[in-house]
């Protein structure tokens, strides 16, 4: 389903149905559940980058709560939940939304499922989704964690929450995260949800080990582009020059990306810079690939799949990535990741891990906030324009004089 049609749906069908279920839930009978919770099912169905970012909020909730924990995701975006192996295969449920009847049909198996399961408490990550907001409030769950709107206006999704949680659009969206699972461990009801200082060493991720054997899989494919690659000589330099149709704002022009690509192969005889992507990004790859015409820049879309990300980012020096999923997922890998920011901030969306963001600041940025759904009026994204090839080029410099710590070394806290 089109992106302009889900939130078409979501505000004229979100919105009644919102009011309406929520006088449904007010009177359905409460199901037993454990004065503790003990079923966790987390919630985020969109971003693919927001499982790496929700990490610490579920392993807070396993940690401090000795709770089994579950997953509800869209059916595209699961592989990025299996990054880390924080929830078992068995407790992931996805939704597809190829298609409305395909979405209403997987949303009423899930609601079943949800009670099949006893889970007991839902805590849902997304920012004001109404659609998130009727499968939680009709879960059947005790205890329904979300963030809740309070005295702003707009972006009503109804009273389903047994636990309103303030929204903080000045802190990382990691720790909003975590706030909603110290709102289970508040003592006595608070309003708002949670009353708790949530410090930078709670939203740190895991680096993920990776075998030598994953690596030299790896290098295989590498070869597979570049027959020449020497792992002990070349130093890989990845781009990424895509983003989700979420937000097409935040990608930065293929044509920088080439010109990037042409001042790195140009200053290191030893630099090889790769191009990331999917199967279905592999045509614009090779369209770039063509433009430079630059035997050390090849075209690496196709070529991996999402799992193979990790040992891919353990090999390279550095991620060159717009603000999406790639960018998150170099979190939990030693790579130095460099990320550009222009309708959203890095204060609210940076990589948890060794990274650097680079974002112009101008005065209207960011204009993606939770209050407008990441639905930007925007139709010159001038704050990406102005970050130019020879900044980010810099920055790379930097990486490869030493300054900062690249695969070979730990990963930087958050």
């Amino acid at each position: 389903m089109k992106l302009k049609t889900m939130r078409a749906v979501d505000y004229w069908i979100g919105i009644p149905l919102c009011f309406l279920m929520s006088q449904v839930v007010r009177i359905l009978p409460k199901a037993s559940h454990p004065a503790k919770p003990k079923r966790i099912l987390f919630i985020e169905l969109s971003e693919m980058g927001s499982t790496i970012i929700a990490n610490p909020a579920m392993q807070k909730a396993k940690a401090e709560l000795d709770a089994e924990i579950f997953f509800l995701i869209f059916e595209r975006n699961v592989d990025s939940l299996r990054l880390l192996n924080t929830v078992p295969e068995a407790n992931i449920v996805t939704i597809r939304e190829t298609s409305l009847p395909v979405l209403v049909m997987d949303s009423i198996r899930f609601l079943f499922w949800a009670r099949k399961a006893k889970i007991d408490t839902v805590v849902d990550l997304e920012l004001f989704s109404r659609y998130s907001a009727l499968l939680t409030g009709l879960s059947g769950a005790m205890r329904r964690v979300g963030f809740y709107r309070f005295h702003s206006e707009g972006l009503y999704r109804g009273e389903m929450m047994t636990h309103r949680v303030n929204y903080n659009g000045h802190i990382h969206i990691a720790k909003n995260f975590v706030c909603m699972v110290n709102a289970l461990l508040a003592k006595t009801p608070e309003v708002p949800y949670s009353k708790t200082y949530v410090s930078d060493a709670e939203i740190r991720v895991p680096v993920q080990s990776v075998t030598e054997e994953a690596k030299e899989r790896v290098r295989g494919l590498v070869r597979q582009v570049y027959p020449d690659y020497k792992p002990e000589y070349h130093r890989i330099v990845l781009i990424n020059p895509n983003s989700s149709e979420l937000l097409p704002q935040r990608r930065w022009s293929q044509d920088n990306y080439v010109a990037l690509s042409a001042l790195v192969v140009k200053e290191w005889e030893n630099a090889l810079v790769l191009i990331t992507g999917s199967r279905g990004e592999r045509e614009e790859a090779l369209r770039m690939q063509e433009q430079l015409g630059h035997p050390r820049f090849r075209s690496f879309a196709g070529m991996h799949d999402l799992m193979s990300l990790t040992p891919l980012y353990n090999i390279a020096s550095v991620l060159v990535s717009n603000d999406s999923g790639p960018a998150h997922f170099s979190a939990i890998t030693p790579i130095r990741s460099i990320v550009l920011f222009g309708p959203e901030t890095p204060k609210l969306y940076g990589s948890l891990g060794n990274t650097e963001s680079i974002t112009a600041e101008l005065s209207c940025s960011p204009c993606v906030m939770a209050t407008n759904q990441k639905n930007s009026a925007c139709d010159d994204p001038v704050c990406m324009r102005m970050i130019t090839p020879e900044r980010v080029c810099d920055s790379i410099r930097e990486i490869f004089e030493g300054k900062y710590p690249t695969s070979d070394a730990p990963a930087r806290s958050a």
